[in-house]
């Protein structure tokens, strides 16, 4: 599915769910086998995938205190299983995040699995985080690409959340430099922490920079708040929320999956 391309209709926003990875084998939380940590995986990308979401992100998310960069070899094998494993079970696109920000590993990962895209956290620019101080290397990242020669598209978070910009750029400035200075294909607006929703006037002014670039909504959305965000974002990341009881140590609950999937689907139509 390398290549695939979802969000490019702002009348047909899509659903894109997060599969949290239990702490991999070597991090300092890590209990599970691979082997239980991917059946894990599995499951919550069936159930994105059944309760209608268009996507998926596949990321080390258990795998606290992060690297600011470079994760360890052993990180990258247990990635590539668990998204050579989830792909053959689904027929949606799947993307790739390496925490905290190793987009060549996710470029790597991705290409050799065949995911369509990957998400990277710091794509240009420079943000102060818990891990220190990590730099965008969108030059690595795009020639690390060509020269694997797959057209894995670039999802860039823009003033990622957990961290703080170095300098005093705009929300719609940053944007427009992820795409057209780092050529990212799409960028992600979000809150300033996992699972707080962005502010919808922030969206608006990355659109309005941005008009013809997917643009998505990367933390917070409710079924009860996507209306605030559409038509102007290209569609919804989720992971919170789509948990039982909207607990992020909780597996991916289909059914609230359905729900906010509809929440989108009505809130379209009322557009049109």
């Amino acid at each position: 599915m390398t290549g695939v391309r979802i969000g490019r209709d702002p009348a047909s926003p899509v659903l894109v769910g997060v599969v949290h990875l239990a702490p991999l084998p070597g991090s300092p939380c890590g209990q599970l086998s691979i082997t239980e940590i991917i059946d894990a995986a599995v499951r919550d990308a069936v159930a994105y995938q059944d309760g209608g979401a268009h996507a998926v992100i596949i990321e080390n998310f258990g795998d606290v205190p992060f690297f600011k960069d470079q994760v360890e070899p052993h990180t990258i094998a247990a990635m590539t299983l668990a998204v050579h494993e989830v792909r053959s079970v689904l027929s949606i696109p799947i993307g790739i995040n390496v925490l905290r920000n190793d987009a060549l590993a996710a470029v790597g990962v991705a290409a050799l699995t065949g995911a369509s895209f990957i998400r990277v956290n710091v794509h240009t620019g420079v943000s102060v985080t818990d891990q220190g101080i990590v730099e965008g290397r969108a030059d690595r990242t795009l020639r690390y690409r060509t020269q694997l020669g797959e057209h894995v598209a670039i999802w860039a978070d823009v003033l990622v959340k957990h961290g703080v910009p170095l300098g005093s750029q705009s929300i719609e400035d940053a944007a427009s430099d992820a795409v057209h200075r780092g050529l990212a294909d799409a960028v992600i607006v979000t809150g300033r922490a996992t699972g707080m929703a962005p502010d919808p006037a922030d969206l608006a002014r990355v659109r309005s920079a941005l008009p013809t670039t997917p643009v998505y909504v990367g933390s917070g959305a409710t079924p009860e708040t996507v209306a605030n965000y559409l038509p102007a974002a290209s569609g919804i990341i989720v992971g919170t929320w789509a948990k039982f009881d909207g607990r992020i140590e909780n597996g991916v609950d289909r059914e609230r999956v359905r729900l906010l999937s509809g929440s989108m689907r009505a809130a379209t139509g009322r557009m049109t």
